[in-house]
């Protein structure tokens, strides 16, 4: 049974739960290593240093989902895709499909609104070498699926990356909602995959895969901006069940 809070409070209380967490004691030395020994260009700034939750719109019929926070990004700014190149480069095509009101993630507190979309991540720690275990991603994929139960608007899951394209896999299979297909699907940037089943009570959302905004796909053009824009502009026709 459902709560019957308002979901701004659900949300809020998940948020609290989210960021104590220290069920990953790997992550939890990580991110207390990495703070220790910052770079240079951000010694004098203080790190969050601890589990991010999601941000975003709360009625949204959008969700990006990532891999994890990175090291000196949304661990060290206190938001998802914040303070970093992939991050820039994520908010510039949201901007770009009219899903934010600016072209860039600068810090928590920048004044950044994202309107009918909601990112959040398969891992809330900044892990390793980007590469979460995957006991943590169990851990931390409760938290998810408390997300879709809060944003209960979802029709389309963005999927950044093959990691978070797997962790929706895994979720959907744990709720019990299959592929139209009726086979696992494969990951392709721009794929589309549709699912059979209730999923937390309501229709399953449309997953669409995307490559990472990370670096090493952006500075090799395996992604360009231009294509993560397209992304999103499918994500929102799907959603408004143009396609």
């Amino acid at each position: 049974m459902e709560s019957c809070q308002e979901p701004e409070k659900r949300l809020e209380e998940l948020n609290r739960r989210i960021i104590s967490c220290k069920a990953c004691p790997r992550l939890v030395q990580y991110r207390r290593y990495i703070e220790e020994h910052k770079p240079a260009r951000y010694m004098g700034e203080s790190y969050w240093s601890a589990p991010l939750p999601g941000f975003g719109d709360i009625y949204a019929e959008i969700l990006v989902l990532g891999l994890a926070p990175a090291a000196h990004g949304g661990n060290r700014t206190g938001r998802m895709f914040t303070g970093d190149s992939s991050g820039n480069t994520l908010i510039r095509s949201l901007y770009e499909a009219g899903l934010a009101n600016k072209p860039e993630s600068v810090r928590a507190g920048d004044g950044l609104v994202l309107r009918g979309v909601y990112v959040t991540a398969s891992v809330r720690c900044a892990p390793p070498n980007n590469k979460p275990s995957s006991e943590e991603r169990r851990n931390c994929m409760k938290y998810l699926a408390e997300e879709f139960r809060i944003i209960s608007n979802v029709k389309v899951v963005v999927a950044l990356g093959r990691f978070a394209f797997d962790t929706f896999i895994m979720l959907a299979r744990d709720v019990g909602i299959s592929p139209a297909e009726g086979r696992k699907p494969r990951f392709a940037h721009g794929g589309v995959y549709r699912f059979v089943g209730r999923f937390f009570g309501r229709d399953a959302p449309v997953l669409v895969a995307s490559y990472h905004p990370s670096r090493q796909n952006t500075n090799t053009g395996r992604l360009t901006q231009q294509m993560l824009t397209n992304i999103f502009l499918k994500a929102q026709e799907i959603a408004s069940g143009i396609t």
